[in-house]
């Protein structure tokens, strides 16, 4: 039987319409849906279903939005398991991509849905105020060989503050932050060997020591929150290294504001301590399509299928192509 890591997307994955569907055709999604309206105080449901865009995408509505869609998914998954009498996998471990942590510590009994929505809600709060009036930019840059990456984080930061947000990939990385940096780097990265170098449409330098006064905003808010162990391992963001209890979770949901997403270093830790399937919970496939590239001879599997009609893929299971 495989061994099972479930992996959670980041900020970014969010669309209009996201769960909608899961919503309708699963009463247990729906009622994840009805905790975080509640939860907030507002129907963040709507908005993620009927949108418009410009506000579901914005910082601090995409993160709680994209946090209830994705534990919608985990809840229909476990009500469509226990339906057809299908053994549900226990992971091995849990694994987010940056603000995917909070939906990873949610799966793993860290924290509570509600907890995690408010913080969340505030999170994106404290990053799009954070550095105000230093510009923050993002650029991802594609096909770079690994080894030039410490002259460009070098030679960029001479323009100012600057960093590796996250290593996405083999020859995918996306950098950040001041605005001078980053664009000096998308020209730096073109002479060092990169393929494409392209700016993003963000206004946060995410994963930054822009980031800073996030980190200490956050530091704050966590202080009162109960967490627990999680009931399996978790990851830190900028290692990889193991987190087993609820304290080491609260600290990384600092830490990994200003420190960097190595998520390539998160799937071989995974595999190499014998994960040989990874199971995307939650809209979208783009963790799904980094695993593959990451470590291909592996087994990768996301749960959001757009041709089957209530919007759910069921690992084990036919899935509609």
């Amino acid at each position: 039987m495989p061994t099972s890591a479930f992996i959670f997307p980041g900020q970014g994955s969010q669309s209009v319409g996201m769960g909608r569907s899961l919503a309708a055709g699963s009463a247990a999604a729906a009622a994840v849906f009805a905790t975080a309206d509640a939860a907030l105080g507002e129907p963040i449901s709507t908005l993620a279903w009927d949108g418009p865009a410009d506000v579901l995408d914005r910082t601090e509505n995409a993160q709680p939005a994209l946090l209830a869609t994705t534990i919608a998914y985990l809840a229909a998954l476990h009500e469509r398991w226990t339906a057809l009498g299908v053994g549900a996998p226990t992971p091995a471990y849990y694994a987010g991509h940056s603000m995917g942590q909070y939906s990873a510590m949610v799966a793993a009994g860290v924290l509570s849905l509600a907890d995690g929505l408010r913080l969340v809600r505030e999170r994106g709060r404290l990053m799009q105020s954070s550095g105000a009036g230093r510009e923050g930019r993002m650029a991802a840059i594609i096909g770079l060989d690994d080894a030039r990456l410490p002259e460009l984080v070098d030679r960029a930061s001479a323009h100012g503050v600057f960093a590796v947000a996250n290593r996405n990939s083999p020859g995918q990385v996306v950098v950040s932050g001041e605005r001078a940096a980053v664009e000096a780097a998308l020209d730096l990265a073109r002479e060092l060997g990169a393929k494409r170098a392209i700016e993003l449409p963000v206004s946060v330098a995410a994963h930054s020591p822009l980031m800073a006064e996030a980190a200490d905003g956050m530091r704050s808010a966590l202080g009162p929150i109960a967490f627990a162990d999680p009931t399996a391992p978790l990851l830190a963001n900028r290692d990889a290294r193991p987190l087993t209890t609820g304290e080491g979770a609260r600290a990384e949901l600092v830490e990994h504001l200003t420190a960097g997403v190595d998520w390539i270093r998160a799937v071989e830790t995974m595999a190499a301590a014998g994960v040989d399937r990874f199971i995307e919970i939650g809209p979208g496939r783009v963790l799904t399509g980094l695993v593959k590239r990451i470590v291909p001879d592996l087994e990768a599997i996301a749960t959001d299928a757009p041709n089957a009609p209530d919007g759910l893929a069921v690992p084990g299971l036919a899935i509609p192509a």
